[in-house]
C-alpha cells in the first residue's frame, strides 16, 4: 500500500466525518439555491416577465435558466484556476458565498410590474453570477472529495456529491410543496416565490461558515510542494482527456436536468399534473435516487468504473421512451417514471466525480475539468427544461426522448474510450 492510501485508511473518523459533512451539506446548499429557480418557475414567470402570455413568460424565465449556464465555461475556467492554484476549500467557499448572495438578490428583485424590463435585466445578471459561481463549485467540490477518498472507496465517496446536489434540490421541492399548502396560488404568485429565494441566502452562510473549517486536501498541499505544472501546456497536453468529459457530460447532464430537476416543473406546466402531487412524485423519485446511488459507487470500487457507466447510459437509454409513455396526467405515473429513471441515473453520476478526478493530474484537476464540462452543461445541460417544453409543445414529447437517447449513446461512446481507473492513486 503506497503512503497516501495508508495516510487516507488511517484518517481519523473525526476528520473523515468533518470532511463528508461538510462538502456535502455545502454542496447540498449550494445546489439548493441553483434548482429552485428551476423548481419556481411555473410561480414567477410572470413576475419578471409580460403577463399577458403565461406559456410565453415562462419559456423567457427558462431561457434565463440556459443563460445562467452560458456563463459557467467562463466561471469554470476562473474558479478553476483559483482552485488548483490558491487550493480546493478556499475557492468552494467563494462559490457558495457568490451564489447565496445571488439567490438573495432574486429574493428581494422588483417586479416587472413595478418596474418594467429592469426585473428581467436583475433576473438575467443574478442568474449569470450564480452561473459563474456553480461553474467552479462542482469541479472544485468533486475534486476535493475525491483527492480526500481512499483510493479503495473513492467510488463509494464521490456518490456523496450527487446525493448532496439531489438533496439540496430536494429540500426546494418540499419548500415548494409546504408553501403550495399554506398559501393560495394568488399568493404564490405574489409573494410566495421569493422565500426559497431568501432562505438560500442565509443558508449560505451556514456553507460558508462549514467550507471555511474544511481541511485542505493532502494530495493537494503536496502537489503545491512540487514543481507546479505551467497551466496551458498542460491543459494542451491533456485535450484528449477534455474531449472525453465533454462527451461522457452530455448525455448524463441532460437526462439529469430533465428527469430529476425539471420534470416536477414540466408536469405542472405542460401535462397539467396538480403542483402539489408532482412535487411529491419528485421528492419520491429524488428518495429513491439517493438511496441507490451509494450502491452504484461500491460496486465501481469492486468491479470497476466503465461497465457501471455502461449500465447507466445504456440502461436509460433503453428506458427513457417506455417512460415516457408511462407518465401521462397521473402523479403517480410520475413518480413511477421518474423513480424508474432514477434508478439508472444514479448508476452513472454517482461515480462521476471519481471518473473525472482520475482523469487528470493534481496540478491541473480542478481547472481542466471545469471548462469542458462547464462547456457541456453550458450547452446541453442549461437548455434542457427549455427544450423539453418548447420541443414537447411543437414537436410532441418523443422528440425530446429522441434527442435524449441520441446523447447517451454520444455519452456511451466516449465511455468506450476511457481507460478503467479504478482504485488508482491520484498523482
Amino acid at each position: 500500500m503506497t503512503e497516501t492510501a495508508q495516510r487516507g485508511t488511517r484518517a481519523p473518523a473525526t476528520r473523515r466525518t468533518t470532511t463528508l459533512v461538510g462538502t456535502g451539506l455545502g454542496h447540498a446548499l449550494e445546489w439548493y439555491d441553483w434548482g429552485i429557480y428551476a423548481i419556481f418557475v411555473p410561480f414567477f414567470a410572470t413576475q419578471f416577465f409580460d403577463r399577458g402570455n403565461q406559456f410565453s413568460a415562462m419559456l423567457s424565465s427558462l431561457a434565463v435558466f440556459a443563460v445562467g449556464f452560458v456563463a459557467r465555461p467562463l466561471g469554470g475556467l476562473l474558479f478553476g484556476w483559483f482552485a488548483d492554484r490558491a487550493g480546493r476549500r478556499t475557492a468552494m467557499t467563494v462559490t457558495v458565498a457568490t451564489i447565496a448572495g445571488a439567490s438573495f438578490a432574486i429574493g428581494v428583485a422588483p417586479t416587472y410590474a413595478a418596474v418594467g424590463a429592469w426585473a428581467s435585466l436583475i433576473l438575467l445578471l443574478a442568474r449569470v453570477v450564480q452561473g459563474l459561481a456553480c461553474g467552479g463549485e462542482l469541479p472544485s467540490a468533486q475534486t476535493y472529495l475525491s483527492e480526500m477518498a481512499p483510493a479503495a472507496q473513492r467510488g463509494r465517496w464521490s456518490s456523496l456529491i450527487y446525493i448532496a446536489s439531489v438533496f439540496g434540490n430536494t429540500v426546494g421541492v418540499v419548500l415548494g410543496l409546504v408553501l403550495t399548502v399554506v398559501l393560495t396560488p394568488e399568493q404564490m404568485q405574489s409573494f410566495g416565490w421569493r422565500i426559497p429565494f431568501l432562505l438560500g441566502g442565509v443558508f449560505g452562510l451556514v456553507a460558508v461558515y462549514m467550507r471555511r473549517n474544511l481541511a485542505e486536501s493532502e494530495t493537494f498541499t503536496a502537489s503545491r510542494r512540487r514543481e507546479k505544472a505551467r497551466l496551458w501546456p498542460a491543459i494542451v497536453e491533456h485535450r484528449r482527456q477534455a474531449l472525453q468529459v465533454i462527451g461522457l457530460s452530455v448525455g448524463f447532464t441532460v437526462v439529469y436536468y430533465s428527469w430529476v430537476i425539471a420534470a416536477p416543473a414540466y408536469a405542472i406546466s405542460s401535462l397539467h399534473i396538480g403542483s402539489t402531487a408532482a412535487l411529491w412524485a419528485g421528492v419520491g423519485s429524488a428518495v429513491i435516487l439517493m438511496v441507490t446511488m451509494p450502491f452504484w459507487g461500491m460496486l465501481s470500487d469492486r468491479i470497476g468504473r466503465k461497465p457501471v457507466l455502461l449500465i447507466s447510459t445504456l440502461g436509460c437509454a433503453a428506458l427513457l421512451f417506455p417512460v415516457q409513455f408511462l407518465v401521462r396526467t397521473s402523479a403517480w405515473q410520475l413518480f413511477l417514471g421518474m423513480s424508474l429513471a432514477a434508478v439508472f441515473i444514479s448508476a452513472g453520476v454517482s461515480i462521476l466525480p471519481a471518473v473525472y478526478a482520475e482523469m487528470f493530474p493534481t496540478a491541473i484537476r480542478a481547472l481542466g475539468l471545469a471548462v469542458p464540462y462547464s462547456i457541456a452543461v453550458a450547452a446541453f445541460g442549461g437548455t434542457a427544461p427549455y427544450l423539453q417544453a418548447w420541443v414537447g409543445a411543437e414537436f410532441g414529447r418523443s422528440a425530446f426522448t429522441g434527442y435524449l437517447v441520441l446523447l447517451m449513446l454520444v455519452s456511451t461512446a466516449a465511455i468506450a474510450t476511457l481507460p478503467e481507473t479504478r482504485a488508482k492513486e491520484l498523482s
